[in-house]
């Protein structure tokens, strides 16, 4: 399991000495990010989105508890370290994985560094059997899809996936507001995932979600004009299939 962390403290060479410490150390930590004061801290929580923050307590800017308080929601692991011992309570009020002390004990930073990444790996298992247990509650097209990346997870609304199409072992998925997301699982693994919930394989390229069908042109061997304006092949051998299921809910004209 990677973990993506951020380093906050004021002296680079405190940066330095933990970012060589755990490169060395604790090979599941990958460092995305270093911040010399509270404003460049906070920006960089909001945008890199870590799983794991060491923060100096004591900074030219300021505590660092200040900077924490403007945090809406805190869904990081946070390792304090600091020289000062005085501020270990508050440090525990904002869930704090662990308090070390400079200077940094190598074996006391790796069983930290182990307690955080059970911690995160739990609030991960946490949050998919939170989406599993949300999504048996939901109508089927708003339910969502867990669509792996390299560095995360993302969950996309179905309701919001326009369509799916096969490039090579790649899948991209073309979404709502002209949102492209390129995953490297095939078309074939959606599809058994999707089908239940109102898409169809209209060819051996495409998978579409039928809420977003406008129209099925006859001519030119078949295709559907789809809600984002792209046009999607029919093969013969789907045509009858797709036909009858976007029927199915469609009130249909009495004939004279």
């Amino acid at each position: 399991m990677i973990i993506r962390t951020i380093i906050v403290d004021d002296e680079g060479a405190n940066r330095k000495n933990l970012n060589g410490l755990l490169t060395q150390y604790c090979p599941q930590v990958q460092i995305v990010g270093e911040a010399a004061n509270n404003e460049d801290a906070l920006n960089q929580i909001n945008s890199l989105k870590p799983d794991l923050v060491f923060l100096d307590v004591r900074m030219h800017s300021g505590d660092i508890f200040t900077m924490l308080e403007k945090l809406e929601n805190i869904r990081f692991g946070i390792i304090f370290v600091t020289a000062y011992d005085e501020y270990a309570f508050k440090a525990f009020q904002f869930n704090a994985l662990d308090y070390l002390l400079k200077p940094l004990n190598i074996k006391k930073l790796i069983v930290s560094v182990d307690k955080a990444t059970k911690s995160i790996s739990l609030q991960d298992e946490n949050e998919r059997l939170r989406n599993l247990v949300d999504n048996q509650k939901r109508n089927e097209q708003d339910k969502r899809i867990a669509i792996p990346q390299d560095d995360k997870i993302d969950f996309i609304p179905i309701r919001q996936i326009i369509r799916c199409q096969a490039e090579s072992n790649y899948t991209r998925f073309i979404l709502e507001n002209k949102k492209e997301i390129l995953v490297s699982r095939t078309l074939k693994d959606f599809d058994i995932a999707l089908e239940s919930c109102g898409f169809i394989r209209t060819h051996q390229s495409h998978l579409v979600n039928l809420n977003h069908v406008q129209s099925i042109i006859r001519r030119d061997g078949g295709f559907l004009k789809m809600s984002d304006g792209s046009s999607v092949p029919i093969s013969k051998p789907r045509r009858e299939e797709l036909e009858r299921r976007m029927a199915d809910p469609i009130i249909k004209l009495r004939s004279s």
